[in-house]
């Protein structure tokens, strides 16, 4: 029975912290919204091509540079392609792109990061040397010089947006596994001998996931940002594709006789962009426990 409670303890306690900072989190009404709105673009991404109410390839050269009306709500772009049913469609490329580039750095980073920190050396300052010249540049001018190197396409953008996103988390990383390391129960599991491996990835970095939460939010509006430039530009999906930057972009040719194949492209990406910006500050309040 006592052996019962004693496991019991743990279990009760991380419950009771979970339900703290789901409390603490549910008073951000601002982020609580833009999770709700987040939620839905996941469900769009997922479901965009079930639920879109035209085939977003079918042209309709009857309704061409069609205004927004009862039966296409966001219009028809110069094909006469319903503009709702692309952008629906586009939601899983655009969403796609971003979160598998933000993944990819996110674990690159956080493993170079979490070593440099724990280490030191010479294996903190290549990591740390090579994050200044990434920082050096501006994330859309080195997205831009990657694509330009190794070419266009989705796979292409996602490697050189997941690039600058590297540094971020190699930074953020670095500087929470300092602040563990030398924490009690790190020297104490040294002590007895535990392996570089188990204390890094078993006690120091479970204490750095926090960090890594909030700047994972936060860089997903980024790269959506740089993900829709880099198709604007013509780097990334193709002009006939269903994406946001490539819609933005051809839609910007016709400005003046159907300016909604810019203003719902654009209002959607930067509604997105807002929303994930918005969920991260939300976390950041949430999990940091300097702010109450």
């Amino acid at each position: 029975m006592q052996t019962s409670t004693f496991i019991d303890q743990p279990i009760k306690k991380a419950e009771n912290r979970t339900k703290y900072y789901l409390r603490k989190f549910f008073q951000r009404k601002t982020a609580v919204i833009a999770a709700v709105i987040i939620l839905i673009f996941l469900f769009f991404a997922i479901f965009g091509p079930q639920i879109a109410p035209f085939d977003p390839s079918l042209p309709d050269y009857d309704n061409l540079y069609g205004a927004p009306d009862a039966v296409h709500w966001f219009g028809t772009d110069e094909f006469g392609r319903d503009v709702l049913s692309r952008l629906l469609v586009g939601t899983r490329n655009s969403l796609g792109v971003s979160l598998a580039s933000v993944l990819i750095g996110a674990a690159i980073g956080t493993f170079l990061g979490v070593l440099a920190g724990y280490y030191g050396g010479i294996i903190d300052s290549v990591v740390m040397r090579g994050s200044d010249i990434l920082f050096a540049m501006p994330d859309i001018l080195l997205a831009i010089a990657i694509v330009a190197i190794i070419g266009p396409g989705i796979i292409n953008v996602v490697i050189a947006v997941a690039v600058f996103t590297i540094p971020s988390f190699a930074r953020i990383m670095r500087s929470a596994t300092l602040s563990v390391k030398s924490s009690l129960y790190v020297e104490a599991a040294r002590s007895i001998g535990c392996k570089n491996s188990r204390i890094l990835w078993v006690h120091i970095f479970p204490s750095t996931i926090q960090s890594m939460i909030v700047n994972f939010t936060m860089r997903i509006g980024t790269a959506i940002l740089a993900a829709a430039s880099l198709s604007f530009l013509g780097y990334g999906a193709k002009v006939d594709e269903p994406d946001w930057g490539a819609m933005l972009s051809s839609g910007r040719n016709y400005l003046d006789i159907a300016p909604h194949l810019v203003y719902f492209p654009g209002l959607l990406i930067f509604i997105a962009v807002l929303a994930f910006n918005l969920l991260g500050d939300g976390l950041r309040d949430t999990l940091d426990p300097k702010l109450k």
